[in-house]
């Protein structure tokens, strides 16, 4: 008897990477790899008319970016290759003699015109279409040229446990004969990926909850062929901002490499990821993969649909930002930052600001950083904080540099300066009448970094001078 758990990941390659196919991967992986198994990438390419050029080789780059590595798959010898659904076909035609032979399948002997006759008809009378309702008696031998139908043998009503949702269970009319292999040789989805995870022993099968009508079908096609079933995990759907319907491209999803492209961390979207559905069961947010891997659990997925959250994605990101090395954090901001401000003082501040790479080009693109190597203009009514008379805001301004004066240079640092200005600023009816002139008279910003990080980068002289200038 087997123990080795089995997962994978079964992609069509039809162009967009959605993040609910994503976080399917990333619940398989976790699982196997939770559990020291095995996660297979398999590619599930047999309907050719919906296939994309490119779509293979943007999964792979997908799967990568965010660290999930299968054991088997697409560029990994494995002892279940091809890992191409297309390239396995003879496994198919096997499995479907075998149906074949125990009188589990035959060819369909109608052409579609007369197939929506009977579909006109069911409508008509105002009852469900089951094909099997005219299924002939007799069948012909299958030569390739006709789609070839699996024959349900059992009409009775099915129940089975789902890991997720508990017992489920159908009635009879979820039952119908279905297509196994069309007439131009590739099988169904419906076929293929069932003789694919049983012959790659796959323990746990995950995927959303529109398959869940199909399951009947499946669990009569494992009982012609005499095989157990795997365990079933349905994962609850990802929803839209507003809650009201699943997250589609229509709705503002995007393609996994699009969030990649703005700048975020793989490793923020992993653990983005991993809670749109499921639970560690503490306060917990942030994660990397290796804690999610220790912690992860298939019970701890939840049944309802749960909303995409930009915010949430971006404070995570924030997140994981602030915790990169010093070295990596700095390297990454220059990259995106112009020669004359790639300043080590200047991380702390780009770190405040930002909750993406993305986010850089456009401080940098606004001018926002301009202020360190360009003297700014002031607008009088700025300098005044709320309804603060002018002679006041000026007093401030004056008993701020001579504090200022005092401190040498080797020590004029954000904690020195802030030390010193929050001395007089304590003082006040309202700390604003200082900071906020202050932070306006270094930036020319209404919105600024903080005015203590500002007056350090720009060094003792260059403040008192702009100080002076919004006297």
């Amino acid at each position: 008897m087997q123990n080795r758990i089995i997962t994978r990941f079964a992609p069509s390659p039809t162009g967009f990477m959605h993040v609910g196919g994503v976080r399917t991967a990333l619940y398989a992986y976790l699982w196997a790899k939770k559990n020291k198994g095995t996660f297979i990438l398999r590619i599930e390419d047999t309907d050719k008319k919906r296939e994309v050029k490119g779509s293979l080789e943007h999964i792979i780059e997908s799967l990568k970016w965010l660290g999930i590595d299968w054991d088997e798959g697409p560029n990994i010898e494995g002892p279940h290759s091809p890992y191409l659904q297309s390239e396995r076909l003879n496994l198919y035609k096997k499995y479907a003699q075998i149906l074949i032979d125990k009188g589990c399948a035959y060819p369909d002997p109608y052409f579609e015109k007369e197939v929506n006759q009977f579909r006109n008809k069911a409508k008509a009378e105002k009852k469900p279409f089951l094909y099997r309702e005219y299924r002939p008696e007799k069948f012909d031998v299958w030569d390739g040229t006709k789609p070839l139908r699996f024959k349900i043998e059992n009409i009775k009503s099915y129940k089975w446990n789902d890991l997720v949702y508990g017992d489920l269970s159908a009635g009879p009319e979820a039952l119908d004969d279905f297509i196994l292999i069309k007439s131009d040789g590739y099988p169904t989805y419906n076929f293929a990926h069932i003789v694919d995870d049983i012959e790659m022993g796959v323990t746990h099968v995950m995927r959303g909850q529109e398959f869940i009508s199909s399951v009947p079908k499946f669990l009569s096609l494992y009982e012609a062929l005499g095989i157990k079933p795997p365990f079933f995990a349905t994962l609850p759907p990802i929803m839209g901002q507003d809650g009201n319907k699943k997250l589609s491209k229509r709705d503002g999803a995007k393609d996994i490499l699009e969030y990649k492209n703005e700048g975020y961390l793989p490793e923020a979207m992993i653990n983005f990821l991993s809670l749109l559905g499921w639970n560690p069961g503490d306060e917990r947010e942030i994660f990397s993969m290796d804690e999610l891997i220790k912690i992860f659990d298939i019970f701890r997925i939840g049944h309802s649909g749960t909303k995409w959250n930009d915010d949430k994605l971006n404070w995570i990101n924030k997140e994981h930002i602030k915790r990169l090395p010093y070295e990596e954090l700095k390297n990454k901001i220059f990259e995106y930052l112009p020669t004359n401000l790639r300043i080590k003082k200047i991380i702390p501040i780009i770190v405040e600001r930002i909750s993406k790479w993305g986010d850089i080009k456009n401080i940098v693109k606004k001018g926002e950083l301009n202020f360190f190597f360009k003297k700014p203009e002031y607008l009088k009514e700025k300098l005044i904080y709320k309804n603060t008379m002018p002679e006041k805001i000026s007093n401030n301004i004056k008993k701020a540099i001579n504090i200022l004066e005092k401190l040498e240079e080797k020590d004029f640092t954000n904690e020195n300066i802030k030390n010193a200005l929050m001395e007089i600023a304590n003082k006040l009816e309202n700390k604003g009448e200082l900071l906020h002139p202050v932070r306006y008279a270094l930036s020319g910003l209404d919105k600024s970094p903080d005015p203590f990080i500002i007056a350090e980068i720009l060094g003792k002289n260059e403040t008192l001078l702009r100080l002076q200038k919004a006297i």
